[in-house]
């Protein structure tokens, strides 16, 4: 499941998840937190196939991307076993932040749907900081 797809014409990635026994509540159902650890793990795995390896840019710039805020809607619940997709669309790129839409999609049913701002952070101060131009050119052109 470890794989991401790219939809060239939209730019947009499709990550599957499945729901482990681990993600739901004791009614069953997907934990609500969970669809916004999905939703990192395809905003990872989005920027890596970007060649945006997270762990070399806090190692050699000093910088790290980390969520800044979050604004979700829970529209359906997801149960044990469901085979999901995230679905993950980086809709801006400002001078210290991206904003991703993405949705958690159940076949053709959506699930949950976040607009998620991402901020660029000097690692060493832990201010914001501008996203550097190489990284910049890459995150604009999925826009």
């Amino acid at each position: 499941m470890s794989e991401i797809h790219n939809t060239n014409a939209i730019h947009q990635s499709v990550w599957p998840v499945r729901v482990y026994y681990e993600d739901t509540d004791a009614g069953g159902v997907v934990y609500y937190a969970n669809y916004l650890r999905f939703c990192e793990r395809a905003r990872t795995e989005r920027l890596r196939a970007l060649g945006i390896n997270q762990h070399d840019l806090r190692a050699e710039q000093g910088i790290v991307f980390v969520v800044s805020r979050v604004e979700a809607d829970y529209l359906k619940s997801a149960e044990l076993d469901d085979e999901l997709l995230v679905l993950s669309t980086v809709t801006s790129v400002g001078a210290a932040t991206m904003r991703f839409l993405q949705r958690v999609m159940r076949g053709d049913e959506r699930l949950f749907e976040a607009v998620i701002t991402i901020a660029c952070v000097d690692w060493n101060r832990g201010r914001a900081t501008r996203i550097p131009d190489t990284l910049r050119s890459l995150l604009e052109s999925e826009v």
